[in-house]
């Protein structure tokens, strides 16, 4: 039998995936939002929300590619330098006294623009800066690596802001970009894996479930104004426990 508390991490894990993949994220700052919330050691955190990040990617990324939700030349440019950084990020373990308020400021960032971006329309398609896009591409990549997260949170809405990709086209494209730097930034503290929780099956299988009902929904219906705003209240909540807790 599975400890009560397993089965509530298992199930808000769930909760996440289906929120986070149905806007084509992989859920990493979700899934670190609800372990710290459950109080679960911080030496398990990075590297299970990296874990948990390649395999909803590569199942979410799969299903927005093959439904053609993708843009090719643009992932290219990103993870031309986000799979570097992300490496040498991964490696690098900060403090708890400034990972926490750092985090937390993270995640309060990412809540605040899932609201606002609940409130925007599309923008215009323009032409990529491809320097420009490499420069993102590296600086997210190693942020992504320092937090435990795919950098999706990052990403999004600044390719999104630029106009470099539609929406929907911005679902295909995070996700793929998501597991090459979740993968990165495990191998670059692959040491880590030592720390993975012996509970980490039933997470995976918890938010593998989670991303196949996601991106059916996200495919089909696309984010919703409904589904931002969860997720922003959930970043919220896990803003408020790294920064005061």
């Amino acid at each position: 039998m599975f400890e009560a508390h397993t089965l509530l991490v298992a199930g808000l894990l769930f909760l996440g995936a289906i929120l986070y993949t149905s806007v084509g994220h992989a859920g990493a700052s979700a899934y670190i939002a609800i372990m710290t919330i459950c109080d679960l050691p911080p030496v398990v955190i990075k590297p299970t929300a990296l874990t948990l990040n390649i395999f909803v990617s590569s199942y979410a990324s799969f299903r927005y590619i093959k439904s053609k939700l993708f843009h090719k030349e643009l992932f290219q440019f990103l993870i031309l330098g986000s799979i570097p950084a992300a490496f040498i990020g991964g490696h690098i373990n900060l403090p708890t006294s400034i990972y926490r308020p750092i985090i937390g400021v993270l995640l309060l960032a990412s809540a605040l623009r899932f609201f606002v971006q609940s409130m925007q329309s599309e923008k215009t398609i323009t032409p990529i800066n491809k320097a420009l896009a490499l420069a993102i591409g590296t600086a997210i990549g190693f942020l992504s690596g320092i937090t435990g997260t795919g950098g999706g949170i990052f990403l999004s809405p600044i390719i999104i802001w630029l106009g470099w990709v539609s929406v929907k086209q911005a679902s295909g494209t995070v996700a793929a970009f998501i597991f090459v730097n979740s993968i990165a930034g495990l191998l670059g503290n692959f040491s880590s894996v030592a720390s993975l929780p012996h509970e980490l099956p039933i997470f995976v299988v918890a938010v593998l479930l989670g991303a196949f009902v996601g991106t059916r929904f996200g495919i089909a219906r696309f984010s919703s104004m409904a589904v931002k705003r969860a997720l922003g209240c959930v970043l919220l909540i896990a803003a408020a426990k790294f920064l005061f807790a």
